[in-house]
């Protein structure tokens, strides 16, 4: 991020999104006692994408998957705050690769010994070789496909992180980089792995930070949103939508026509959207943040009139038969995601596809698809009744780490932090491993804490809830 400055008056801050880094943002600067903001929302609801959806059927869904885990204790008092600690369910994390025939746990290149005996011969050869390759010096700056094959040889590459990626970020390895990677991809320990691989050792359980984690006992993951909106109050504005930001009077045009004053503008929409909307952005800087990519997710819903038998969290699906990159069994993180919280009688499941944005979307083919790979890998039994469909599609689901990113990047934000606009949160910052719930609440204190003290926002590092190897957030 750009070299942080104090402003010498702070005066009215205007917040642009309330999604968790926005209603983290509001909350800090009253916890301050800077109370002069006003927080703009264009949807009917706060919670962006952490919101949660009740369909006509009584069923409750996330806008895809999301499980509370946090690295920061700013979250974690947040959660204190808002929660008594019975009004949150926690789980330890179970989740499986589906690879041919068979389920593979979680992570995939720690589980070899799962695999068909030729699939894993071939991986663990290739591993190996990757492995004693390692102490040779990498070029930097490699694209993703290289970076993986450097890691995990061939055979891994070939059966899982080549197709699984694919299918998650809608596009080729080859196209995004690799510096965003470090701290989000599980390790593979050799001697673990062949230790497993001869039956003398298991591998090491649950690698991760979400390896058990927490979910609201009611609502869905947007109860935790819904709740701090609350707190808020009447400076939280919905059905808010901005139209232009006029930087030179620093002034944003609402779509009614307000005009709505700011001294700091603190803006978690979209950041090539941010970059069209600033009037007076320069050529350089709108070309260079419509460089940025994203991809659009389609969550598709599936309840059935059935109990689910099964225990596990969520599934993982490389292969091109299935529709959808992951499955969460939604109704095991809270009884209430199911009508009248009856899990004897109903079950829910949550699948997700990418695509690229624009894509035309066929949402009761996917219905149908879905449905049908659920009952045809045994997760929903084969004569379940059908009780709800219901589909959400995100239209900015997740920021792709191209190999121009950061270079696009470093175009726009400087320049938008001149004219005292702050782009944060998952879509502000464009930067995936810093994507996550925790990370957007942790930015918007932050921002907060700097405009209202000039205290110096701390640098955040990517952590893992790893979309690319097996997990998302």
């Amino acid at each position: 991020m750009p070299k942080n400055r104090r402003p010498l008056r702070p005066g009215r801050i205007v917040i642009l999104g309330a999604g968790p880094c926005g209603l983290a943002c509001a909350d800090e600067l009253d916890r301050l006692d800077h109370r002069n903001w006003t927080l703009l929302e264009a949807s009917p609801t706060v919670g962006g994408l952490a919101s949660s959806v009740v369909d006509r059927a009584g069923f409750t869904w996330d806008l895809g998957g999301h499980v509370v885990f946090s690295h920061f204790g700013e979250f974690d008092r947040l959660l204190d705050e808002l929660f008594a600690p019975h009004e949150l369910l926690h789980h330890n994390r179970s989740s499986y690769i589906r690879f041919r025939d068979r389920w593979v746990p979680y992570p995939f290149q720690q589980h070899l010994h799962c695999l068909p005996q030729a699939d894993a011969e071939a991986c663990l050869q290739s591993l190996t070789h990757a492995c004693q390759q390692r102490e040779q010096t990498l070029p930097t700056g490699m694209d993703f496909a290289t970076w993986l094959q450097s890691q995990y040889g061939s055979g891994l590459v070939e059966r899982f992180f080549t197709p699984y990626n694919t299918k998650v970020w809608a596009t080729s390895p080859e196209k995004m980089s690799s510096g965003w990677v470090a701290e989000r991809v599980a390790p593979s320990d050799l001697d673990e792995i062949l230790a497993a691989f001869y039956g003398i050792k298991a591998p090491t359980p649950r690698w991760g930070p979400n390896s058990t984690f927490a979910f609201p006992a009611q609502g869905g993951t947007g109860e935790i949103w819904r709740r701090l909106g609350a707190r808020l109050g009447n400076r939280v504005r919905t059905h808010a939508r901005a139209a232009s930001i006029s930087p030179d009077a620093r002034l944003v045009r609402m779509e009614n026509g307000e005009a709505v004053p700011y001294d700091q503008l603190v803006a978690t929409l979209p950041l090539d959207q941010l970059a069209t909307m600033a009037t007076t952005a320069p050529p350089t800087v709108r070309q260079a943040a419509r460089r940025l990519q994203h991809t659009t997710v389609v969550m598709v819903g599936l309840g059935y009139r059935a109990p689910t038998l099964d225990e596990r969290s969520w599934f993982y699906f490389p292969e091109d038969d299935v529709p959808f990159y992951r499955a969460t069994n939604f109704s095991k993180y809270a009884p209430a995601n199911v009508p009248g919280s009856d899990t004897a009688a109903f079950s829910s499941w949550m699948t997700e596809i990418s695509v690229m944005p624009g894509t035309r979307v066929n949402p009761r083919a996917l219905v149908e698809a879905s449905d049908a790979a659920l009952r045809r890998h045994r997760l929903v039994p084969g004569l379940a009744e059908l009780a709800t469909a219901h589909v959400e599609i995100i239209p900015y689901a997740y920021p792709i780490p191209t190999l121009d990113r950061d270079e696009a990047l470093a175009m726009t934000v400087p320049w938008l932090e001149d004219q005292a606009i702050y782009p944060r949160g998952r879509f502000g910052t464009w930067r995936y491993e810093i994507g996550n719930m925790d990370h957007a609440v942790k930015m918007g204190i932050d921002i907060a804490r700097r405009l209202a003290t000039g205290a110096t926002e701390e640098p955040l590092s990517g952590q893992d809830d790893a979309i690319s190897v097996g997990s998302r957030s």
